[in-house]
């Protein structure tokens, strides 16, 4: 593990990583059952880490910053980023088990997790190296270590480094975060937790001006997504595709995001270009089981049929 000099990449992430266990079912089970699974497997995923995982796919030069424990799942990890090329920070906990998740898939493609994590995988803001982050073109992170989070994105903030963030909860300071990041893509129901205001279209321009984001979006899964820029609303179906496992979908349409971010496109392509790319995903099995080539996402923007805008949000 180098702590100087770290070579230039287009893209860092600093956040989750995880070892999933997909269980696939007919239906998700009722209380109290005994049902039949027809397949499982074992898969690396994780928030930030599988979102850098689909950057290096598509041509970017990538780093992830992150913890592992000492057993067979960070080995599974540590392979696949060698196997890709993905140069890597982890810090290795001794005699710990890494993240560890089980999810359910029904026959629709939705997923239910259940997730473990030991509290000495979460990374300190001491544990990181400067170098490491101001190093690239942009940052991705997620809340879940915030405090380490911030450091990086208040680090890439000084340097003129983009930021970016996957915000699936309202963690603990994460406002602390916010005002670090540039691009704020969260779930459906982060804003209203944050500003106690329901209606995306008064609590993303809300967000955006509390917390000084360039952008604020909320990713509404089959319903698309909506961003807003500081000026006006932007609008972006999702694609309709045959879904196997919407695992990681998110995740790739953040990478999707980034992807298009440092290509300089604007703001519509750069949605359209996700929407495509996490739908793809959903049709494979795992977090990074549908990662599909650059040309395979833009023939489904050229070709694919999409669902129909969702009354109430701005178009």
């Amino acid at each position: 593990m180098t702590t100087a000099n770290s070579p230039k990449v287009d893209l860092v992430g600093v956040g989750l990583n995880a070892t999933d266990m997909l269980i696939a079912l007919a239906e998700h089970p009722a209380a109290g059952s005994k049902v039949e699974f027809r397949s499982s497997s074992v898969l690396p995923g994780g928030q930030v880490a599988s979102a850098v995982m689909a950057c290096q796919r598509w041509g970017l030069r990538t780093r992830y910053v992150g913890k592992l424990g000492d057993d067979i799942a960070a080995r599974i990890h540590r392979e696949e980023f060698a196997r890709t090329g993905v140069e890597t920070q982890i810090i290795e906990v001794a005699g710990c088990a890494s993240q560890q998740a089980v999810i359910l898939v029904d026959s629709q493609g939705e997923r239910t997790v259940l997730w473990r994590r030991d509290q000495q995988l979460g990374l300190r803001p001491e544990e990181l190296n400067r170098d490491w982050i101001v190093n690239a073109r942009a940052l991705h992170v997620d809340g879940y270590d915030t405090a380490a989070a911030t450091v990086a994105a208040g680090w890439a903030r000084a340097a003129g480094i983009p930021v970016i963030a996957d915000l699936d909860d309202t963690y603990p300071d994460v406002e602390a975060l916010l005002e670090s990041i540039d691009y704020a893509i969260v779930s459906r129901d982060v804003p209203a937790r944050l500003l106690g205001e329901d209606d995306l279209e008064k609590s993303l321009p809300l967000m955006q001006r509390r917390y000084g984001c360039a952008l604020t979006a909320a990713t509404l899964g089959q319903d698309g997504v909506l961003a807003w820029d500081g000026k006006r609303f932007h609008y972006a179906c999702a694609y309709q595709v045959a879904a196997v496992d919407t695992t990681g979908a998110g995740d790739t349409f953040h990478a999707g995001f980034i992807y298009g971010l440092l290509q300089g496109w604007p703001l519509p392509r750069r949605l359209d270009f996700a929407c495509a790319a996490a739908a793809l995903n959903c049709m494979g099995v795992g977090a990074r089981g549908g990662i599909e080539p650059v040309e395979a996402i833009e023939n489904l923007i050229a070709t694919g049929a999409r669902y129909e805008p969702v009354l109430g949000l701005a178009k």
